[in-house]
C-alpha cells in the first residue's frame, strides 16, 4: 500500500490529506501534528478575543475524531516531526510514548508560519504576547477576563494610565498596524481598553494603497485608537511583567503588548533535511508544489507560490492559497496532477465600522521592479444608487501599466457592509487574466438600487483610469 505522511495538521496538510483520501481511498494518509488542534481558522482568532466567537472549538472546521473516523487518516497530534530522511524516505516524530520513524512514498511539508518576534529589548516580559495559534488565542482571551474582571479602583497602583477613556479597562499596546494589529486594536477597544498601536512606517497597512491606509487611520482615531505612526518601539520595561513600552521621543504605561509585526516561514526542518529555500525566506517549489527532493512537497505559509502578474515567486501567507495548493497536492499524489493556481496577493480587513481589500500589486516601486510602468487613479463613488435611503461611499485606487494598459492592481475601502471587499473580486479576476483597464470598464457588472450605481465603483475606476492612459 502506497503511503502519504503529512507534516502539519492545518490548512494545507488536512486539505491534502482529505483530498488524497477521498480520490485514493486504499492510500495509506498519516498526518503529524504537534499539537492538538488541527484544520482550526486562525484568521478568526481576533473575534475570540474580542468576544464575538465563544469558544475555540467553534474555530475547529473538522475534529481529530471526525478526521480518524469518518475520513480514515491516521491523525497523531501531539507528535513533532524532528527528521526527515530523504534517502530512506522516512520521518522522525516524537511523542509523549516515545519515538516513531515513519516510511513515506510522498511526504507533504506543512509546517507554517510562526509569528515573528522582533529585536526589541523586554520581549520576554510576561505581558507581552503574539497571535500565532490557538494557544496564543486563549492566553490573550483570558488576559482580557482578568482585567474586565478587575476595577480601576482595585488597582490603585494604576497612576497616570488611561488618560484617553472615562471608562477604561486598561492600557494597552500593540506593536504593528498589519492585518492582525488593526484587527487586534477593535477587539481590544471593543473590551474596553484603551489602545495604543505603534506603527514602525508612515502608515498602517502597508500593502494597500494610500488612500486606503489613511482612510483606515482615520477611522482608528475616531473609535480612540491612540496611532503613532513613524515611531519604532526600543524596548518594553518592568519588574518582571511590562508596565511600560519606551520609543524614542516617548514612554507610555501599558500592562499589555501585543506583538503583531509579521510572521516567518517555518522552514528549519526542510532546511536540515536538504529541501531549498527560495529567495522570499520560504520553501521553493514548482507549479505542482513539487521541492528539490523527489516525491516531497510544501504547500502553506511555509511556501512560496507564484504571483499572477509577475510570475515571481512569492510569499503569502494566506487562507485559501493553503487551501487550494494542499488540495491540488492530495489530488496529485492521488495520481491526477493539479497545479492549484497562483497567488494575487488578495486580502480584506474589517477594522471597526470599515472593511478594506487588495489585490495585485498597487505599489509602484514593486510594479516597477517587476517591469511595469504603473499608473493609478483613486476614484471616490457612491455604493448604491443616490436615491436609495441608506450607502455610503467606495473609494477605488486601480493601478495599471501604462504601456499595455493591464491592470495590476487595486485597493478599496468603504463603510462596512457598502462591498468593498466583494467589489475586489471582480479586480482580482481582472488581475489574474491579465485584462486590460479598457476591458475591465466593459464589465456587465450587476447593477440594483440596494447593491449599486448603474455605473458600479469598480467600472468607474477603470473609466477614469483609461482614460488617463
Amino acid at each position: 500500500m502506497s503511503s502519504f505522511v503529512v507534516v502539519g495538521g492545518d490548512a494545507a496538510g488536512m486539505s491534502a490529506a482529505s483530498k488524497a483520501k477521498r480520490d485514493d481511498p486504499q492510500l495509506d494518509v498519516v498526518v503529524f501534528e504537534k499539537g492538538e488542534w488541527v484544520s482550526y481558522g486562525a484568521c478568526g482568532l481576533p473575534y475570540y478575543v474580542k468576544g464575538e466567537i465563544q469558544t475555540l472549538d467553534d474555530l475547529v472546521s473538522v475534529t481529530p475524531e471526525e478526521f480518524r473516523e469518518e475520513r480514515d487518516i491516521d491523525l497523531r497530534t501531539g507528535h513533532e516531526v524532528v527528521s526527515i530522511d530523504p534517502d530512506d524516505r522516512t520521518v522522525t516524530a516524537v511523542a509523549d510514548g516515545g519515538e516513531v520513524v515513519q516510511p513515506y512514498d510522498h511526504l507533504l511539508i506543512a509546517t507554517g508560519a510562526a509569528a515573528v518576534v522582533p529585536s526589541i529589548d523586554g520581549t520576554q516580559l510576561e505581558g507581552v504576547y503574539t497571535l500565532g495559534s490557538m494557544t496564543d488565542g486563549r492566553e490573550l482571551r483570558e488576559f482580557v477576563a482578568r482585567s474586565r474582571e478587575s476595577s480601576p479602583s482595585e488597582q490603585p497602583d494604576r497612576g497616570p494610565a488611561c488618560q484617553f477613556l472615562e471608562n477604561c479597562t486598561g492600557p494597552v499596546s500593540i506593536v504593528g498596524g498589519g492585518y492582525i494589529g488593526v484587527e487586534m486594536a477593535e477587539a481590544l477597544a471593543a473590551n474596553d481598553f484603551e489602545v495604543h498601536l505603534f506603527q514602525r512606517g508612515d502608515r498602517v497597512l502597508k500593502g494597500f494603497s494610500e488612500a486606503t491606509s489613511e482612510a483606515v487611520a482615520d477611522h482608528l482615531r475616531e473609535q480612540d485608537v491612540v496611532l503613532y505612526l513613524d515611531s519604532e518601539v526600543e524596548a518594553f520595561e518592568g519588574s518582571g511583567r511590562i508596565e511600560v513600552i519606551r520609543t524614542a521621543d516617548r514612554t507610555v504605561e501599558v500592562e499589555m503588548a501585543l506583538l503583531g509585526t509579521g510572521v516567518r516561514p517555518r522552514t528549519e526542518l526542510a532546511v536540515e533535511a536538504g529541501v531549498e529555500i527560495g529567495e522570499t525566506g520560504a520553501i521553493a517549489t514548482d507549479e505542482y508544489r513539487r521541492t528539490n527532493l523527489p516525491d516531497v512537497y510544501a504547500a502553506g505559509d511555509c511556501a512560496e507560490a507564484e504571483h499572477v502578474v509577475t510570475g515571481d515567486p512569492v510569499h503569502v501567507p494566506l487562507a485559501l492559497t493553503a487551501n487550494r495548493h494542499g488540495r491540488a497536492i492530495g489530488q496529485t499524489v492521488a495520481g491526477e496532477p493539479s497545479v492549484g493556481g497562483g497567488v494575487a496577493g488578495t486580502a480584506a480587513v474589517k477594522a471597526f465600522e470599515i472593511e478594506a481589500a487588495r489585490t495585485g500589486i498597487v505599489d509602484h516601486d514593486e510594479a516597477e521592479a517587476a517591469g511595469f510602468d504603473p499608473v493609478s487613479r483613486t476614484i471616490d463613488a457612491r455604493s448604491r444608487a443616490g436615491y436609495y435611503p441608506e450607502g455610503g461611499t467606495v473609494t477605488v485606487t486601480l493601478t495599471a501599466d501604462r504601456e499595455t494598459g493591464r491592470v495590476l492592481g487595486a485597493s478599496l475601502v468603504s463603510e462596512y457592509g457598502e462591498g468593498a471587499v466583494h467589489r475586489s473580486h471582480a479586480i482580482v479576476a481582472a488581475v489574474t487574466e491579465g485584462t486590460t483597464v479598457g476591458e475591465l470598464a466593459n464589465y456587465d457588472l450587476a447593477y440594483a438600487p440596494p447593491f449599486n450605481t448603474t455605473w458600479d465603483p469598480v467600472l468607474t475606476a477603470a473609466k477614469v483610469l483609461e482614460g488617463e492612459l
